[in-house]
């Protein structure tokens, strides 16, 4: 039986207000139901959108509240695995915003309470909800591009001028690998479902101790792997798949509807091109209605924290391997 999810966010932030909040409002089998903020101000253009909205002033004050089933959070990443075992204790499924922990072994702890809690723990990873991540992987596994040789991807935006970001402050647990290397590497993960063998290298340039710019080449069973993040370029992202016979390539692989309009181009030797687009398609639309048919009706999640631990187990070595350098 399908059950509505009544939700609840811890936090108020720009992301959550800009994002979160007209996905969960418009997503089909949720609402949101209450905030939890203690900035009054930050509230209202939550109360614009939602009228009925409870507002709480602590976080625990939301996680008491028994009409909530779930909870966002989108908190600084240092928080994130405190306040998701909070929630849990509180009966609530939660939905984490990435990277859901800052080291892989954190989340043997929240694997180990989803089993025994029946409740579901999922990190935010919003971009394996989007069909165009799903009609690359068809594309992959197909094998129209013959044998692959390497996967090149790039994410990058320029928040220098805002130094008090999360983003860009340590103790908040910033830098451009917890930010967007999870894209970058999950990606690569679930389209071809390997895992690395070795961080082959890691050039990382630092500011105020966290990763501003890093370059991670990797090795996988089948091959070489390229990514380029940062937080001092020019908004730029893409993902390729090059094979022998052609490649498959994600202009618009992370940010769609904000970045640019989402398109798969499949490229052959006699340089023919296919491009198929997804104009409509929103993929945090499409995370609540896949979190809410989980809960409902069982349907195994597309962001299981077993994937979620995996991409953090290669950011914890791409790190590892600048240490050892």
């Amino acid at each position: 039986m399908t059950k509505e999810l009544n939700w609840g966010i811890l936090g108020a932030s720009h992301f959550a207000k800009n994002f979160i909040l007209p996905a969960i409002m418009v997503s089909k089998g949720n609402t949101l139901a209450a905030l939890a903020t203690s900035e009054s101000e930050k509230a209202v253009p939550f109360q614009t959108v939602q009228s009925s909205l409870r507002i709480y002033n602590h976080y625990d004050m939301l996680l008491a509240d028994q009409g909530i089933d779930a909870v966002y959070i989108p908190l600084p990443n240092t928080l994130h695995v405190e306040w998701t075992k909070r929630a849990v204790a509180a009966g609530k499924h939660v939905l984490t915003e990435k990277p859901i922990a800052m080291h892989a072994q954190e989340i043997d702890d929240l694997i180990n309470l989803r089993d025994s809690s029946g409740l579901l723990i999922a990190e935010a990873n919003m971009i394996l909800h989007h069909p165009q991540w799903h009609y690359a992987k068809e594309l992959y596994e197909s094998g129209i591009i013959g044998t692959i040789w390497s996967v090149d991807s790039v994410f990058s935006y320029n928040n220098a001028a805002d130094p008090g970001n999360i983003r860009n402050r340590p103790e908040t647990g910033g830098g451009s690998l917890p930010d967007i290397g999870v894209y970058t590497f999950g990606s690569t993960r679930y389209v071809t479902g390997e895992e690395p063998t070795e961080i082959l290298s890691a050039d990382i340039k630092w500011e105020n101790n966290v990763d501003i710019w890093s370059h991670i080449c990797a090795d996988f069973p089948s091959f070489r792997f390229s990514s380029t993040t940062s937080m001092r370029l020019a908004p730029r992202q893409e993902v390729t798949f090059h094979g022998e016979k052609g490649y498959i390539q994600l202009t618009t692989p992370f940010n769609t509807q904000v970045f640019s309009q989402a398109e798969v181009a499949i490229w052959r030797n006699d340089m023919t091109v296919d491009t198929k687009r997804f104009p409509s398609d929103n993929h945090y639309v499409l995370q609540f209605e896949n979190f809410q048919n989980s809960v409902s009706n069982g349907t195994p999640y597309p962001c299981p924290l077993e994937f979620s631990q995996g991409t953090q187990r290669m950011i914890d070595m791409s790190f590892a391997k600048t240490a050892d350098g």
